[in-house]
């Protein structure tokens, strides 16, 4: 399955290629556009979709609607996680429509396509719902950003501070595509280096109805925890199939690598409780936290994630960039967004690496028991803050020739 959808995103990426000679005559003249690309009906719709427009737009309003005398666009489409509809609604976007810098992404898979067209045409991507570390590692690109989180930083989050609390024995159910395997490999370094082991895993289908054969494994594996190196409904799916198997009640343990706030409140703290995550934000860490949340949720209905806040960040930092830089050019603006620092409600003074990793902190949060939440939404507690050095992959480990040569 990989196979094949490695082949099809090398058959989209070489034909959206050949269109990009036309693309720089095309750049619109009066509007700087951002387009929104990312998963609005399958498995991600919940922690990208609609929230990630809503974000990028309230980053616009708050910027004054308007850079260089031009006024802002925000466009967005459903890719769907399909390869050839990623492939055709990117490579319009930029050749024919004038789209200056394609956000969030969804998926790893669609990231890593993204950032591969929009490199050939001298466009910005910028990705904050894909995880691959690849994106900054050997497939980075000098146009490319990866904003909010990564597969390197779960790892050194999530999976060190379990194997350290004792969880030494791990069984991994993973995602069958490119998010899920660098997810299980960064994961599997981390709980080496911790004294910890890998007994076993199974890989599963995106968007899978069914884990009971898989988690039967899991059981019979006898692993202390029982890794989950997938994300949104697929994640959601697991856990609460695993309450039905009663395996918590049997003594393992669920180690959700990417278990995001819509899924804690899609699981209930009676199901979560006590289950450690690493996130870049949440909505309840300061007043300006809080005061974006609220005005996200008015329109979103439910409170922003990480992935949400980072697009409101990137497009943010885009526009300062743009500013900076005098003009929409993709390789011009890059620069700008490499030597500006990134403040906003999520990021105080954060470098940009040359290989566009944002240095942010990650923050390990505890799950609170029904008990000690006090309100809805009330369900982190923190427990610990990783540096941005510490949290993401080190230069002298990286496969990306932009930080060889820096």
């Amino acid at each position: 399955m990989q196979r094949q959808s490695m082949l099809a995103l090398m058959f989209c990426a070489t034909l959206a290629t050949g269109l990009s000679a036309t693309a720089q005559a095309q750049i619109s003249g009066d509007a700087v556009i951002i387009g929104v690309l990312n998963d609005r009906s399958s498995v991600f719709a919940d922690v990208t979709g609609e929230g990630s427009s809503i974000a990028a737009r309230l980053a616009v309003e708050d910027y004054g609607g308007k850079v260089l005398g031009k006024r802002i666009e925000v466009v967005s489409a459903d890719h769907q996680n399909k390869p050839d509809i990623v492939g055709s609604v990117a490579g319009r976007w930029m050749d024919v429509d004038g789209v200056d810098a394609i956000l969030d992404g969804g998926s790893s898979a669609a990231g890593l396509l993204i950032q591969k067209m929009a490199q050939d045409r001298g466009k910005i991507a910028i990705l904050s719902g894909p995880a691959t570390s690849d994106l900054t590692g050997k497939a980075c690109s000098p146009t490319g950003f990866h904003w909010t989180y990564d597969t390197y930083a779960l790892g050194s989050g999530t999976a060190r501070a379990l194997t350290a609390q004792g969880a030494d024995t791990w069984f991994f159910l993973t995602s069958d595509y490119a998010f899920g395997h660098a997810l299980e490999r960064d994961a599997t370094r981390f709980i080496t280096e911790s004294g910890g082991k890998v007994v076993g895993g199974v890989r599963h289908p995106l968007n899978n109805p069914d884990f009971s054969s898989f988690l039967l494994q899991a059981q019979g594996s006898k692993a202390k925890i029982i890794g989950l190196a997938n994300s949104g409904d697929d994640a959601l799916n697991a856990v609460k199939q695993a309450a039905e198997f009663g395996i918590v009640q049997g003594g393992q343990r669920l180690g959700g690598l990417l278990l995001l706030i819509n899924q804690i409140h899609g699981l209930g703290l009676k199901a979560a409780q006590g289950v450690i995550v690493s996130e870049a934000f949440y909505w309840d860490q300061s007043d300006q936290t809080r005061a974006f949340t609220a005005r996200f949720e008015a329109q979103a209905r439910k409170k922003p994630n990480m992935l949400q806040a980072g697009v409101y960040s990137a497009t943010m930092h885009f526009l300062k960039a743009v500013e900076k830089s005098g003009t929409d050019d993709g390789v011009k603006v890059a620069e700008a967004m490499r030597a500006l620092p990134v403040n906003d409600f999520m990021s105080q003074n954060i470098t940009v690496r040359a290989d566009g990793r944002v240095m942010r902190n990650m923050y390990l949060f505890e799950v609170k028991s029904p008990a000690d939440s006090k309100a809805p939404w009330d369900y982190y507690k923190q427990i610990g803050v990783i540096p941005g050095d510490k949290a993401f992959r080190p230069a002298a480990e990286s496969e990306c020739p932009l930080l060889k040569k820096s």
